[in-house]
Order: structure tokens, then sequence, then C-alpha cells
């Protein structure tokens, strides 16, 4: 089982508006070798990603968007670094604390980590959208 090597600032998140959606914009950059050495970083993430969909749709979450980043179209080249970008909309900011916080990411955690070397989440706040996202009953 792994604990989380990456900081998860949940006091930040913890504070943001509980009555509202959330969407994760995840960054993603990978190593070419897994560390532990069954196949590249990709192919840990793909395994990281299979184990935590079931977490996510458990918790109400799910990916609205995910794909390769290709360039940097503004700003620092130096900053755009990464391979892979992922929304992820959370019904509320709870739920994505719950799930990284459980005993049942933990254990799919071990691949995120072989795989990525480095992997930033952003929490946001929606102010538009076409994006279809499920309704809460």
């Amino acid at each position: 089982m792994s604990t989380l090597q990456d900081t998860l600032h949940a006091d930040l998140v913890a504070g943001l508006d509980s009555a509202v959606p959330v969407v994760m914009l995840n960054l993603m950059k990978f190593r070419k070798v897994s560390l532990d050495g069954r196949g590249t970083g990709w192919d840990a993430y793909r395994r990281y990603s299979a184990h935590t969909v079931k977490l996510l749709r458990a918790r109400g979450a799910t990916i609205i968007w995910a794909g390769d980043v290709r360039a940097v179209a503004l700003g620092p080249v130096s900053e755009g670094d990464w391979d892979y970008a992922a929304l992820v909309w959370y019904p509320r900011p709870s739920a994505f604390l719950d799930m990284m916080k459980s005993p049942e990411y933990a254990q799919g955690n071990v691949d995120r980590e072989n795989g990525t070397q480095r992997h930033l989440i952003l929490a946001t706040h929606s102010a538009f959208s076409k994006f279809a996202v499920p309704v809460e009953t």
C-alpha cells in the first residue's frame, strides 16, 4: 500500500465552497519507464486510472475530458512540459478528499507514483462550461 508522496493540500480543498461542484485540472508528466519496471510510465498510469475510475464513480465524480498535451500555445515553454491533462468533475470538494484519503485509493496510487514524474492537480470552479456534467439527485 502507498501513502501519498505528493503533498495533498486538504486544508485548502476543505476551504472551498462545499455546496458547489469542483473540477480538478490534472497535469501529468510520465516517466519513460515505470519505477516498478512494469512498462512505461503511461502503462503504470493506465493501471492507476483503471483502479481509480471505480472510486470516482462511487463518489459521484466523473472524468469529463482527458487528452495528450501537444504544445505550449501561450506562456513560457519551460512551464508547459506536460504529457497529459484531465478534467475530473466532483459533486463537491469533500468527495475529492474522501477519495484521496481512502485506503482503496492508496492501493492504486502506487501505480500513479510509479508512472508519473510529476502530477499537479488544480481545483477549479466553473464559471462557464459547455460540458455536460452529472446532476445530483
